[in-house]
């Protein structure tokens, strides 16, 4: 009795051929076995659940899913899913709602994080205004700056390893390359800087945080930039046509000058360009650079503005000016601006009327091979703004006289006004743009009643800023002959 009860404990059927030692070895086995199976059919039971509840979890984060047809769906499920909403019913779920949020959240984390890592990567110890200015570009632009980042090994590939053949200009700033990328096929204009040259960090990091949330059709077009390898590279558009600059003093003798028309389609362009940045731009952007050179034309002589690297944040609130260190080109700075260092949106219109006026003669803003009252452009011209009868003499030989008289007197009176030494008395730039977009368009026909052109005063900026105690070296730290290139 004794051996059959432990046959019926362990399990044993065959209680004929189960003896005392197989039967002991059978039931410590079996036990052992049974124990062992118990244990693996609860552990794969709470695996399951567990999978079940990640599922339902993630499912219901992805907002709505639809229960597969194999899967069992008990009593106490089926009730539940009675009580709450269908997920896939959800508007907000079905677009997947919280997946987006916090999707655009680590896009926008990895922004930042690339931006600062970039104003951190450019070296502004040195200077806490700098570093404060880069701060508040920033800040206006919500840390969403696009513009795509360049590895050097590709520029270098686009470039054809910056060859010669290449090089489109060559400046105070570096080199200008023109170069191909294959796998978006885009033509691009890659500018880098010179280590030791003028266009430092502060000017390369103003110019990728401007250009990135300044978009207008009259600003050329920044398309990324590389640090790689210690470099400051820039990469634009590509302008086939180049600068102002080469079309019109930099011609040769096989070269088509430029028309009156076509001049003041270039002209009106340019103002545009300075409009969006005076009127559009919140807050205000001061250009500080307006030059020939960077005024680059598409393949329809469409005018863009280039090189920010110098462009500065207009006053804010109660202010009317900003105060600082006095950059520029030497014939193109408001004498106000010279001698003061205080500039304003005026500076600029400064600035645009001597460009207006080289489109009109032809002429450099400062050209040493001429004489000595000579070289400075608006020195030259002064002498022809009190003669009506000289005004004539003032239009660019190259234009053969082809041009209508009385769009060179309304020309030359825009120029004068916009060169008038007292800042207060320049015209606003969406005022230059409505009358120069009159005379871009060549069935327009002059009104008979055009006010003359303004005569204009030239003070002598170096006696000044000598009496100031300051020199002009120090002040307009770029030069003509270092800081024009051509354009790309």
């Amino acid at each position: 009795m004794g051996l059959l009860s432990s046959a019926n404990r362990c399990g044993c059927k065959n209680l004929l051929s189960c003896n005392l030692l197989r039967c002991a070895c059978c039931c410590s086995w079996i036990r052992g076995v049974c124990g062992r199976a118990n244990r693996e059919e609860t552990q794969e039971v709470s695996d399951v659940n567990r999978k079940k509840k990640k599922r339902k979890w993630f499912l219901g984060f992805r907002g709505g899913a639809v229960r597969k047809v194999d899967e069992p769906v008990t009593s106490s499920e089926s009730k539940k899913k009675k009580k709450r909403k269908n997920p896939i019913t959800m508007p907000g779920l079905q677009k997947g709602k919280w997946t987006k949020k916090i999707w655009k959240k680590k896009k926008r984390k990895n922004e930042q994080s690339g931006l600062a890592a970039l104003v951190k990567e450019i070296s502004l110890s040195n200077s806490p205004k700098h570093r404060a200015q880069a701060g508040e570009i920033l800040r206006i632009g919500n840390h969403n700056i696009p513009s795509r980042v360049f590895t050097f090994r590709e520029l270098v590939d686009a470039t054809n390893s910056f060859s010669t053949e290449n090089l489109l200009g060559e400046g105070g700033f570096g080199r200008v390359y023109k170069g191909y990328i294959p796998d978006t096929m885009e033509v691009i204009a890659v500018k880098q800087l010179d280590k030791d040259g003028l266009q430092g960090n502060r000017e390369f990091l103003v110019e990728v945080l401007m250009l990135s949330l300044l978009h207008h059709p009259n600003l050329v077009t920044l398309l990324g930039y590389s640090t790689d390898c210690d470099q400051r590279i820039l990469v634009y558009e590509f302008m086939p046509f180049g600068s102002l600059q080469e079309h019109l003093q930099d011609i040769t003798p096989n070269s088509q000058p430029l028309s009156w028309h076509t001049r003041m389609k270039i002209a009106v362009g340019a103002a545009r360009g300075i409009e969006y940045l005076h009127e559009v731009a919140n807050p205000p952007v001061i250009y500080r650079d307006l030059k020939a050179s960077n005024i680059l034309l598409d393949g329809s002589f469409n005018a863009k503005l280039s090189d920010f690297g110098l462009a500065k944040l207009g006053p804010s609130g109660d202010k009317s000016h900003v105060s600082t260190r006095v950059m520029g080109t030497y014939g193109y700075c408001a004498p106000e601006y010279a001698m003061t260092g205080r500039l304003t949106k005026t500076s600029d219109i400064y600035s645009f009327g001597v460009v207006l006026l080289e489109l009109i003669t032809g002429r450099r803003a400062i050209d040493t091979t001429k004489p000595t009252r000579e070289q400075i452009l608006v020195h030259w011209a002064a002498p022809f703004f009190r003669d009506k009868r000289k005004f004539a003499k003032m239009a660019d030989p190259l234009l053969d006289n082809k041009f209508p008289l009385k769009g060179l007197y309304q020309a030359l009176a825009i120029s004068s006004m916009c060169l008038q030494e007292e800042a207060s008395s320049r015209p606003l730039i969406s005022d230059v743009v409505t009358a120069l977009t009159f005379l871009a368009d060549p069935n327009y026909d002059p009104p008979d009643d055009i006010k003359d052109p303004l005569p204009i005063t030239i003070p002598n900026i170096d006696i000044e800023t000598s009496q100031n105690g300051t020199g002009g070296e120090e002040q307009l730290q770029q030069k003509e002959e270092e800081s024009s290139s051509k354009g790309f």
